[in-house]
C-alpha cells in the first residue's frame, strides 16, 4: 500500500516527452504518437492493485503535458481487460483499514479517473472479455470503447456489498447510457453482453476478438493524425459543458473554437482545401 495516500511514481525530468517512461506495473508502448497501455497480469485476469492504480493516475496526470502522445489505447492482456481490484492484494486489504485509510484509498481511485478525463489525448479502450469492477469504471472513463464480440461488462460493485456510485459511475454512466439502463447496472452487478453495451451506447463498435486491438489502435492512430490541439478542446468541453446552461456551454464553444481558428492546423487545412489535397496536421 505503498501509494495509497497518493505517493506520485518516477517519471521522465521533461514532462513534455515521456519517449523514456518505463511503466513497472502495466505496459507502456508509444509508437507514431499512440500510447498502448496494457494491463498485464492476464492469469488473474488483469486486475488492479494499489500501485497499479496510483501508477494509472500518475500517467495520465503526466500525459496532460506530454507532447509526444497524441492518442491512448488502454487493453488488457490475455484475452481480457479488467476483472477490477485484487480480491487478495485491494480487497482484503481494505477490510483492516480505518475510515481514513478507507477514504485514502477511494479518493485515489477516483483521482485516476479526473486524470483520465483531464489529460487531453482521446483514450481508446479496447474491452475484450472480463470487464468488471474497476476494469468496467476505466472503459467508462475512456473516450471511446471498442469491445470485442465476447465482451462482459459489470459495474458489479453491489455484489460485494458496496454502492454502485465509485469513481464517477454515477455520474458518467447515465450519460453514457441513460439513467434507467445505469440504474439496472449499478444496482444489480449483473454484466452486459458486448451486443446490448453497443445497442446501448457503451460501446461505440464491436470487433472481432482477434482484430479489437488492431482497431482499437487504428481509431487512436487516425486521431493522432488529426488536428490534435482541436481534439483536446473538444475532449476539455465534453467535459466542462456537464456543468453548463445551454446559453453557458454555447458561449464557452465559441470561444473554445475562435481559439482553435487561430491555430496553424486551421489553416493548414484551409490552404490543403484550396490545393485540393489532404491537410497534414501537426497540433499546433
Amino acid at each position: 500500500m505503498r501509494h495509497l495516500a497518493g505517493e506520485a511514481h518516477s517519471l521522465p525530468r521533461n514532462r513534455n516527452n515521456l519517449a523514456g517512461y518505463r511503466a513497472e506495473h502495466f505496459l507502456y508502448e508509444a509508437v507514431d504518437g499512440v500510447a498502448t497501455i496494457t494491463l498485464n497480469r492476464p492469469e488473474r485476469k488483469n486486475p488492479l492493485t494499489f500501485d497499479s492504480y496510483a501508477e494509472l493516475r500518475d500517467l495520465f496526470r503526466a500525459l496532460a503535458y506530454a507532447d509526444d502522445v497524441k492518442a491512448v489505447v488502454l487493453a488488457g492482456a490475455g484475452g481480457n481487460f479488467c476483472s477490477g481490484g485484487d480480491v487478495h492484494e485491494i480487497i482484503g486489504p481494505l477490510t483492516k483499514l480505518d475510515m481514513p485509510g478507507l477514504l485514502a484509498f477511494t479518493r485515489m481511485t477516483g483521482d485516476a479517473v479526473k486524470a483520465m478525463r483531464a489529460c487531453p489525448q482521446p483514450i481508446v479502450a479496447a474491452v475484450d472479455g472480463i470487464c468488471a469492477g474497476a476494469g468496467a469504471i476505466l472503459a467508462m472513463a475512456s473516450d471511446l470503447r471498442l469491445a470485442s464480440t465476447r465482451a462482459k461488462t459489470a459495474f458489479l460493485f453491489a455484489r460485494v456489498g458496496l454502492a454502485g456510485c465509485d469513481m464517477g459511475a454515477c455520474s458518467i454512466l447515465p450519460r453514457l447510457i441513460g439513467q434507467g439502463r445505469a440504474a439496472e447496472l449499478l444496482y444489480t452487478g449483473r454484466s452486459m453482453s458486448a451486443e446490448e453495451g453497443e445497442r446501448w451506447g457503451f460501446f461505440n463498435r464491436l470487433c472481432a476478438p482477434e482484430e479489437l486491438l488492431a482497431e482499437a489502435q487504428a481509431l487512436a492512430r487516425s486521431l493522432a493524425e488529426g488536428p490534435t490541439f482541436a481534439h483536446g478542446m473538444t475532449k476539455k468541453m465534453l467535459q466542462q459543458e456537464w456543468n453548463m446552461g445551454v446559453d453557458e456551454a454555447i458561449e464557452a464553444e465559441a470561444q473554445a473554437q475562435a481559439i482553435c481558428m487561430a491555430t496553424n492546423d486551421f489553416h493548414r487545412a484551409y490552404h490543403a482545401f484550396v490545393a485540393k489535397q489532404k491537410p497534414v496536421f501537426e497540433g499546433d
